[in-house]
């Protein structure tokens, strides 16, 4: 792509999404997401549909990552694997805000900001993404079974998964939901997470916008991170809180260049991934992720990490606001990346792998 282009392309998403608020919207869990559906007439994204809704989605391949050189595949720490842009008839598909895969890195369970579950699973041609298979779609529902929407609950955005319990952070009305898929998969009702007020009290569309369950033989283990997009400290840093576990607290993560958070994952190294990205009309789009060290969490510490991963307009990056990451036979540690089109026809919904190279 040519710096004209690139600059066009800056200008177009100025134009259209008129700011960052605009822009946005552990170990890999092991078990397989084949939940029993529970039919009812419910709706998703204010669509009637019935729960566990069979669903195509349609993948057009990404064969580069990099727009101004085709050959260029390494970024960083990441080696560019694969990718496709997803698209589907059904209106209630998009919005993709969280991702959590199985340990082989096929099986996904997603969630869109307007509500929604997606489950299915990532086809394969050898070591790249071919599309997506037997792909459902169901609505979160709250407590009362109810669809969450029917709360006026949306932007669910940060997505935790530890065995069958999952656990999804609304941002606006900073709330955290736990599920028991034991009871129904996708067709099971919420308990809502009791919080700190200090996590109650985060900024209106920019509050939990990341959510990571600490499994058993790591520091912190039990634990419930959530950090905020940009919520602050004192001194202008990111807000995170530790819930449940051996050590409930709140620390904060130096914010440095306008970043904002939009995701996180763990590793089973006990590295912290924290996938983040900035909209300015002077500094323009940008995608980054950094590497926390999780045994330097705890309540009261300020955090910081090396970049290990930046992108622009010039390379195919969209919203991405999803992570997770998984290791394959041979070794490998890939992260899969997805964004959020906040249903418009000027965004995609981007599904993007890489390889971690350590």
């Amino acid at each position: 792509m040519s710096l004209q282009a690139i600059a066009d392309r800056r200008r177009f998403f100025a134009l259209t999404l008129g700011g960052v608020s605009a822009f946005a919207g552990a170990r890999t869990a092991r078990a397989q997401l084949a939940p029993t559906p529970v039919r009812r007439r419910v709706t998703i994204d204010g669509h009637s549909a019935t729960s566990a809704v069979e669903i195509e989605v349609r993948a057009r391949p990404l064969p580069s990552f990099d727009l101004r050189d085709r050959t260029h595949l390494r970024f960083g720490m990441l080696q560019y694997r694969s990718g496709v842009a997803l698209t589907s008839s059904f209106p209630g598909f998009g919005g993709l805000s969280g991702i959590r895969l199985d340990a082989k890195g096929e099986r996904f369970l997603a969630i869109s900001d307007k509500g929604g579950w997606f489950t299915g699973r990532i086809a394969y041609s050898g070591s790249e993404i071919a599309g997506l298979a037997d792909v459902e779609a169901a609505p979160l529902l709250g407590p009362d079974g109810r669809p969450i929407t029917d709360r006026g609950w949306y932007d669910s955005e940060s997505l935790a998964r530890d065995g069958d319990i999952v656990f999804v952070g609304l941002e606006r009305v900073n709330q955290i939901l736990r599920y028991d898929f034991a009871k129904g998969g996708t067709g099971a009702r919420s308990e809502i997470v009791p919080l700190p007020p200090a996590a109650k009290r985060l900024p209106y569309n920019k509050g939990l916008e990341a959510l990571v369950a600490v499994p058993k033989g790591l520091p912190l283990a039990g634990t419930l991170i959530a950090l905020s997009e940009r919520g602050l400290d004192a001194n202008g840093n990111l807000l995170g809180f530790l819930i449940g576990g051996p050590a409930a607290g709140q620390f904060s993560i130096v914010r440095s260049n306008d970043f904002d958070v939009s995701d996180a994952v763990l590793l089973p190294s006990g590295d912290l991934l924290v996938l983040e990205r900035k909209f300015s009309l002077f500094s323009g789009v940008g995608i980054r992720i950094r590497r926390l060290k999780l045994a330097q969490i705890a309540p009261g510490a300020l955090v910081d990490g090396p970049a290990i991963f930046a992108a622009d307009l010039g390379q195919e990056i969209d919203n991405l606001e999803g992570i997770d990451a998984h290791v394959t036979p041979e070794g490998e540690t890939v992260l899969t990346l997805v964004s959020d089109d906040n249903f418009s026809m000027i965004q995609r919904t981007l599904l993007l792998q890489f390889t971690l190279l350590e």
